[in-house]
Order: structure tokens, then sequence, then C-alpha cells
């Protein structure tokens, strides 16, 4: 099995583990800038992923707090790959609008996603006509050459569902993302067939929430719940906004995100109730 390997994920590992090491070892901030000679910033930037810390600066972490050689040598491995370009960087910054960028990351690696969509179809399962729709809406407007590349950054990641070891999607979408006639009818129709069809993937799960499900958890406020091949990578929630997104590491926090999926998909149709109700709706466009 080929192994995906994100360098926003190895940043995040990397920096959970520089973090756990200075706390092992009882020692402030400033008490290893100064043993290092470092700033108190430099330090704190590492502790927070604000920049990746290179293997010689994991290397004299590791030596000041006491680090075994073989732990040391795995968090040097990771500083390497952090500092490696991922597939998606080839794409400018108009392209991976605001911070999209780190999701786009912690989506290559991630085995799982779990969205809840209110008023739009998710875009790992988006048509080409649906998406260019969106974004032909999207105010400050883009050009034709970052719309293509915008479509082209979508195709690469909606390839994975189609991998040897694809990504599993369990989605749970409002009815009124489905009515939304975005493009007018025959893309609406187009669109919900794209759904059909891969809900029939096994990697895949589309639940519908119709309207008479009346007062749901999370109304008004979709989500995503990223969870990871490797178990020493805690799931990550994600939320947008209109000019930027939010991003949810501490247990807790995701645990409430993931409570809220479960309570969704209970609400919400089966696969085979929405695979008819989908039917239903692009026969009546």
């Amino acid at each position: 099995m080929e192994e995906r390997i994100s360098p926003t994920v190895r940043l995040r590992r990397l920096t959970r583990g520089i973090r756990r090491w200075r706390a092992e070892a009882g020692l402030r901030q400033e008490d290893v800038a100064a043993a290092l000679d470092w700033s108190k910033p430099k330090l704190s930037r590492f502790e927070n992923a604000e920049k990746s810390a290179g293997p010689a600066e994991v290397l004299a972490l590791a030596a000041v707090y006491g680090v075994p050689d073989a732990e040391r040598d795995q968090y040097v491995a990771l500083a390497l790959q952090a500092r490696q370009k991922g597939w998606w960087q080839r794409y400018g910054q108009d392209v991976l609008a605001s911070n999209f960028e780190e999701y786009i990351g912690l989506e290559s690696e991630a085995a799982e996603v779990h969205e809840f969509s209110g008023e739009l179809i998710p875009g790992l399962l988006q048509t080409e006509r649906y998406a260019a729709e969106l974004m032909r809406a999207w105010i400050p407007q883009s050009d034709d050459v970052v719309m293509k590349e915008r479509t082209d950054l979508r195709a690469q990641r909606q390839a994975r569902l189609h991998d040897t070891n694809p990504l599993a999607v369990r989605t749970v979408i409002h009815e009124s993302a489905l009515r939304q006639l975005i493009g007018g009818p025959e893309v609406m129709r187009e669109q919900l067939k794209h759904l059909v069809v891969s809900a029939k993937l096994p990697n895949v799960t589309v639940q519908v929430l119709p309207y008479s499900a009346g007062a749901i958890p999370a109304l008004g406020l979709p989500f995503i719940v990223l969870s990871f091949p490797d178990r020493e990578d805690p799931d990550v929630a994600f939320a947008e906004h209109l000019t930027g997104s939010v991003y949810m590491e501490d247990p807790t926090e995701v645990e409430v995100y993931t409570l809220n999926f479960s309570a969704l998909r209970s609400k919400a149709l089966s696969q085979r109730e929405s695979i008819t109700f989908l039917n239903r709706l692009a026969r009546e466009l």
C-alpha cells in the first residue's frame, strides 16, 4: 500500500512532539531559548507550527530535552517531510483561497472525511459544472485562469475517492442544498445524478436530511471532521466562514463535532432512502 505523506500533517505531528518534549522536561520556553541561544519567539514559532523546525533545530531541542536517539531520529525525519512541497502547492495563492491550503494538506492524508453540508453540495462530490457556477458567483470574481486551476484542484481532490486505498467520505446533506438551483435545472439534475452514482461507491455514504426533520443539531453551521490513518494524528474539525476558516484540534471541541455529526446521521434518511429521494428530485427538474 502506497503511503500518503502530507507535509501539513507531518508539521502538526512534529509540533506536538516538540511541545511534549518541553512539557516532559519541565522547562520554560525562556529556559530552552537561553540554552540554545535562540530568541523566545523563535521557539514559540516552532511550537505553534508558525514555522517548521528543520533537522538541525530538532537535533538541538532533542539534546536539551534528553530525548532518546531513536525518537530523536524519528522527529528529524518528520522535520524533513514537513519541509517537502505538497502536490497542491503548485497552485498559486489566488487558487488556494484564504487558508484553504492547510485544509487541502490535511485532507490529502486523511483516511475519513465526515461532512455536514447545509446549503451546498460537498466539494468532493460536486460536478464540474456545478462547481463552475459557484465560482462564477463568488465576490470578488476570479479570472478564467484561476477558475480553470480551481477546477483542476478539485478534480485532483476527487481522484482520491477512486484510489486503490480510497478516501472514505460520509456526508449529511440538507435538503435545501439539493433544491438550490445552482446553474439551473440541467446543472442540478446532473449534480443530483452524480450524487447517486457517488453514493454507490463502497467508500462513500450520502444521507439526505429532509426538511421534515425539523429542528436539528448544528442548523446553519456546516462543518467537516477529518480522521487520519495514524493514531498519532488526532481528528481535526474544520469550519469555513466568508473570509477564512477555523480548525479545532482540542479533543473536547472535536468530540462536540463528532457527537453532532452522529446526531445528524440519526435524523437523516438512510443511504437507500437518500438515493430514492435524489432520483425523485432529479426527475422533478
